[in-house]
């Protein structure tokens, strides 16, 4: 199967605020919790306010999502889809993915969370989830995916396949992704895993 890329968007506007104590940067939440097409990440004082949230941004997200989850069902993975729900450390760090997992059982803290990535920032994202102990962080950005895993020192390293997937090659994911016809993706997807688990 061939991987089409999928369009960068330049619709996303990014600004980065610095010195932001965590009680400005909850004054600012407040204001702005009604705005569902922002998205704040805030990290040991420095702000990121990203808006509009792209129409790329979403469809990646959710096919993304999609195609995770119909590799879990046809597995017999249990899985709960947590959404994008804000994980905050107080004082310290709040970041929003795109997309989180609990794999097997549901706990309070996600196995895995997805980001995509459209614009990049200054905050390292995967410090935002780094305090809450987050298996794993994925990344697709620039039509590549990346996961990383953290170790045993508390650290986040780079891996080739998820620990919770470890026969899922992400780069197979890429070229569904870039499917123009998000439906046709999954199904397409979900028969080659069929093919596979014949074999």
């Amino acid at each position: 199967m061939s991987s089409p890329l999928v369009e960068q968007s330049t619709e996303e506007k990014l600004v980065t605020l610095v010195d932001v104590s965590w009680e400005q940067f909850k004054g600012i939440e407040v204001q702005l919790f009604d705005n569902h097409n922002v998205r704040l990440s805030y990290l040991s004082g420095m702000l990121e306010i990203m808006s509009p949230i792209g129409e790329e941004h979403e469809f990646v997200k959710r096919t993304l999502g999609y195609l995770l989850e119909a590799y879990m069902r046809e597995l017999g993975i249990r899985f709960y889809g947590r959404g994008g729900y804000t994980l905050e450390e107080p004082g310290y760090a709040s970041g929003t993915p795109d997309e989180s997992y609990s794999v097997d059982i549901k706990r309070a803290v996600p196995d895995i969370v997805i980001e995509v990535i459209v614009t990049s920032g200054t905050i390292n994202r995967k410090e935002l989830y780094k305090p809450k102990k987050v298996p794993e962080v994925w990344f697709w950005k620039y039509n590549s995916i990346r996961i990383f895993r953290l170790n045993e020192r508390g650290e986040y390293e780079e891996v080739e396949r998820s620990g919770f997937f470890p026969n899922l090659d992400p780069n197979l994911l890429l070229g569904y992704i870039a499917m123009p016809d998000q439906y046709d993706a999954v199904q397409e997807f979900i028969q080659a895993i069929r093919n596979e688990l014949r074999e």
